[in-house]
């Protein structure tokens, strides 16, 4: 089967201004800034981010990349017959093809941010409007100055519905990402003390989180949540930006997306809501309570984007947890099985809280016990231990039996656990591995969370490594290869 057109290079390089070089190809399945995971036919943009993307533009062409994107100050490198658009920046001519995306489509375009819980959403998101109709959303946490552009021009002219995520660490930094995507409705799950360091306040926070809305399309609509403080704030910052409908979800008797009910399970919620005055009951397939807050924010901005109600609350059944941030693993034991949920992408107070409150839902095993283990929460300024410290209550609140922390800001937190609740502490993650991995045992619900540089993740996968499920082992055994066979890498 031969790949979707996603972009004629003629078109590309007209969006770009670019200058062409060699034998190029008429079209381009995909964009890719990876080489390692670029598919025959993409077009691969040599950004420079954490490492410069024009080092890898021959291991992508010799991938079977259809074509590369290169500054033109980097062009002399590869040689004349190499295919090449050129252009005088690389990221800023994939900002012009975004634009050209957003041109061309006649998608509705979402707009997501807030604190916490942007990409759960956006996956929701992506589920649930996938039942009406084609659906693009971004990859990953694709949220940032070159992620909102390249998911923007990944855009199939077909879809009909688009989600972008976007996120900051600085106030200024959604701004220029809403007025590219223009979104038709712009979402704010939340607002909670994220990068207070560079922010300082939860105000500052919001009003950094309501930059969505200055690039919202004439007639779009804001949703946003109604049971945090910072409501009014946001709403009055919709209306400033000269936003028509502003639209809430939550517990508030006020929201137009209200939660009625929920039974909250190990691994799935119940729910029964009212959005814009229709009563529905629906399942969730990934378990939660912030899971269901969002759940209504989806239900509201589906409806606010044209799609079927019905078919968007059947869609949420479908819905897993993602990785890293709540999937559930299961390892092998000698004398059973534990139960690891990793929440490890990354880490704030509200998201901690939340986690913690997950664990608190798990049925241990018989012997088994409820058992955090935590990594500091990072980028929080002159709080950071204070809100460190205060994890005691939600951690009571679960019942956890043990909790495992390291690094400086985690040191708060265990200084002010009782004893029997304190499992280990270490200075960082890989000293705290050991300690971890030889106090699993049956039975155990295990939970590692912490921010990005932490590197709690590397915990999660050294549960794995050392406790393999069997069916998987047998798995791997099965798929080795014959003794003096030979693989080609």
């Amino acid at each position: 089967m031969r790949p979707r057109t996603l972009w004629a290079v003629d078109a590309m390089a007209d969006a770009m201004r670019a200058e062409r070089q060699g034998p190029l190809p008429q079209s381009v399945s995909g964009i890719s800034i990876d080489s390692r995971s670029i598919a025959s036919g993409d077009a691969f943009f040599a950004i420079a981010d954490r490492r410069d993307g024009h080092d890898f533009v021959p291991a992508a062409l010799a991938a079977g990349g259809g074509l590369a994107v290169v500054a033109a100050d980097r062009r002399a490198q590869f040689g004349n017959e190499a295919p090449l658009l050129v252009v005088p920046d690389v990221l800023s001519g994939l900002r012009d093809l975004a634009a050209a995306a957003r041109a061309r489509t006649q998608a509705k375009v979402i707009g997501v941010t807030g604190s916490v819980g942007k990409t759960g959403t956006k996956e929701a998101l992506r589920l649930a409007l996938s039942k009406d109709g084609e659906t693009h959303a971004s990859v990953a946490s694709y949220n940032n100055h070159w992620g909102v552009p390249l998911s923007l021009a990944r855009c199939p002219q077909s879809a009909r519905y688009a989600v972008l995520e976007m996120g900051m660490n600085h106030a200024g930094e959604i701004a220029p990402l809403s007025r590219l995507a223009r979104p038709h409705v712009a979402l704010i799950t939340t607002i909670a003390p994220v990068h207070l360091e560079f922010l300082g306040s939860l105000g500052n926070i919001a009003d950094a989180k309501a930059e969505i809305f200055l690039g919202l399309e004439a007639g779009g609509s804001a949703v946003i949540n109604r049971d945090i403080a910072q409501f009014a704030q946001l709403k009055r910052r919709a209306r400033e930006a000269g936003v028509g409908r502003v639209v809430s979800f939550g517990r508030h008797a006020a929201a137009d997306a209200r939660l009625l009910k929920v039974s909250l399970h190990p691994h799935c919620s119940a729910v029964e809501a009212q959005i814009f005055g229709t009563e529905l009951a629906y399942k969730i397939g990934a378990p939660g309570g912030h899971v269901v807050s969002s759940s209504l924010a989806v239900l509201a901005t589906a409806v606010l984007v044209g799609a079927d109600l019905a078919l968007a609350a059947l869609a949420l059944a479908e819905l897993k947890p993602i990785s890293g941030r709540g999937a559930p693993i299961e390892i092998d034991l000698v004398a059973g099985s534990a139960l690891v949920i990793d929440e490890s992408y990354n880490a704030n107070p509200v998201s901690v809280a939340a986690a913690l409150a997950l664990l608190g839902q798990m049925a241990p095993g018989p012997q088994g016990r409820r058992i955090a283990v935590l990594g500091d929460m990072l980028e929080l300024g002159a709080k950071g231990p204070a809100l460190h410290r205060a994890l005691v209550k939600p951690i009571d609140a679960a019942a956890v039996d043990l909790v495992f922390c390291c690094g400086p800001l985690m040191q708060k937190l265990w200084q002010a656990l009782p004893a029997a609740r304190r499992g280990g502490y270490a200075e960082d993650s890989a000293a705290l591995e050991g300690q971890v991995l030889s106090a699993i045992r049956a039975g155990d619900v295990v939970m590692v969370k912490g921010s990005l540089g932490s590197r709690m993740g590397p915990i999660v996968k050294a549960l794995q490594r050392a406790y393999p499920r069997q069916d998987t082992l047998e798995r791997a055994l099965d798929e080795q290869p014959l003794e003096g066979a030979s693989a080609q890498g």
